[in-house]
């Protein structure tokens, strides 16, 4: 392994405020790297850096570096970085502390940029939002007036607005004509908190529609503090949309991409890009899931423009990387990129598509290091060691998966906390491996035999072949060997939330604008 370098504060700020490529990545897991955390940096796990780390930063030689909060993962972070090829590495000097004492401004919660960026947006725009009393109350009167939920349809269909009915962010200025065809028609949009009713309210204001539009002031969020009911398990979603909708939505959405500068492009253009070895450029295609497996550009990843425009560190970890967007309608790229570009990425739609360019059908595959070669059992197998009682099954899984449906017996853990984990699961002659679907499993296998010197298996197909031979789950926190830190529990979602964290919450975004003033690095505009 080469020696790890140091990269400063002042030197990481230095290069944000050139605009340079920059991947500063936090390798906690999503619960710490939430409660603490610089304005750009990107969460890839210690515990999945394999499986996520080549699509979220594509270049090998990119300027990467990595800290933790003195847990001693950043090191083993940077020496698996450099085994998968990426000869830029460094450790954050100090850490996450170092950061702090060298005057960095820290961050609470996850996709902090877009919800700053929201809340930087209303501020300057004025996005017109009504209470959720006074939306009820146009409910209540049955007054002519429309409900659109701006989220993902599982977000949506997890609690939404009576009446509402699901058209994710990126649908909105393609969808709303057709939805509302009556100017006088009055448009709510919502989302959970803040950020994703804010922007589509400010998209369907940018791009001129004659109806009157306003955000669900703080959301379900705002809802349910109201003392007001939320539906549960509802499926209204947008119509297809008409040629006549779809042509002015397509002229209003290019007007509104011009005005915030966003780059034009073609196909030509996006070769001499993608074969540039001196910048990063992602190619991401924002039309819903359902269209991009039916057909899309080789090489392009599936990312619905609104969860891209509220998760760009997740889906592109490299701050200044350039971004090329594409759909087949000329709505959802241009509307998507123009937030983009304010929210200070180098942005480009593709205009010279034709529908024999989206060749290549299925569901996107992330790009993957090989995986090691290690000795695999079936499910039949497993059963009937399991039965012997000689053996031990370790479940990778996410600890939300692992709750919802795992098999009988398993010991849930992280791969990042495998020596603690490992002193809390009984010894056994035997370890069995699994995950959903058994990569995190087998990259795990050296580390399990190197801490317990006993032959280690990986379950074939993981937990879904188990699942797909319907064989029994159990349910539930019953074996668990590290803390359930993988994913952080979102103020905003779901249905049992504490009154005070919803607050709370908000009282959080309201001050997002004057942190981003301390933090000086956004390079934000709002047209």
């Amino acid at each position: 392994m080469t020696r790890l370098a140091s990269r400063t504060f002042a030197e990481i700020r230095q290069a944000l405020l050139n605009r340079e490529e920059v991947a500063l990545v936090d390798v906690r897991e999503e619960a710490p790297f939430a409660e603490s955390h610089p304005l750009f940096a990107a969460n890839i796990p210690l515990s999945k850096l394999e499986l996520e780390v080549y699509a979220r930063i594509p270049r090998r030689d990119t300027q990467v570096t990595v800290y933790d909060n003195g847990e001693g993962l950043a090191e083993l972070a940077a020496q698996r970085l450099q085994a998968l090829g990426y000869v830029n590495v460094s450790l954050l000097d100090g850490g996450l502390d170092g950061w702090r004492r060298a005057g960095g401004e820290l961050f609470i919660d996850v996709n902090v940029p877009s919800k700053a960026f929201g809340e930087l947006v209303e501020s300057q725009r004025h996005t017109p939002s009504l209470a959720a009393e006074d939306v009820q109350a146009l409910l209540d009167s049955q007054a002519d007036v429309v409900v659109l939920d701006a989220r993902r349809f599982d977000e949506y269909q997890t609690m939404s607005i009576p009446t509402g009915i699901s058209v994710p962010g990126a649908e909105l200025v393609l969808r709303a004509r057709e939805l509302a065809p009556d100017p006088a028609t009055h448009i709510i949009v919502n989302c959970a908190g803040r950020t994703r009713s804010i922007i589509g309210t400010q998209s369907l204001i940018n791009a001129g529609i004659a109806n009157r539009v306003s955000a669900l002031r703080n959301g379900t969020i705002g809802w349910t503090l109201a003392g007001q009911r939320l539906q549960h398990g509802q499926s209204r979603r947008f119509a297809p949309t008409s040629e006549k909708h779809r042509q002015i939505a397509a002229l209003e959405a290019r007007r509104v991409a011009d005005k915030a500068l966003v780059g034009r492009a073609g196909l030509a253009d996006l070769q001499r890009w993608q074969q540039d070895a001196t910048r990063s450029t992602y190619l991401f295609d924002v039309r819903t899931p359902a269209e991009f497996v039916l057909g899309h550009l080789p090489g392009s990843r599936s990312t619905p423009g609104g969860q891209l425009v509220q998760e760009t560190d997740h889906f592109a970890s490299v701050r200044g990387a350039r971004l090329v967007l594409v759909d087949d309608d000329g709505v959802r790229a241009n509307m998507s990129a123009s937030w983009l570009s304010q929210l200070g990425w180098d942005v480009h739609v593709i205009d010279d598509l034709q529908p024999e360019h989206f060749s290549e059908t299925g569901a996107w595959q992330a790009p993957l290091p090989a995986v090691p070669q290690v000795e695999t059992i079936n499910a039949e197998t497993l059963a009937r060691w399991l039965a012997e009682g000689d053996s031990v099954l370790l479940d990778f899984n996410s600890s939300a998966n692992y709750v919802r449906g795992h098999i009988p017996g398993a010991w849930w853990l992280l791969r990042s906390q495998l020596r603690q984990a490992l002193s809390q699961v009984p010894t056994a002659q035997r370890y069995v491996l699994t995950c959903g679907n058994g990569e995190l499993a087998h990259l795990a296998v050296a580390e399990v035999e190197a801490l317990t010197g006993t032959a280690v298996f990986v379950l074939g197909g993981g937990t879904a072949q188990w699942i797909a031979e319907q064989r029994p789950l159990e349910e539930g926190e019953t074996r668990l060997a590290s803390p359930r830190i993988d994913r952080y529990r979102r103020p905003y979602e779901g249905t049992d939330n504490p009154r005070e964290a919803m607050q709370a919450y908000l009282d959080w975004e309201f001050g997002l604008v004057e942190q981003l003033g301390r933090d000086g690095t956004h390079g934000f505009f709002v047209i």
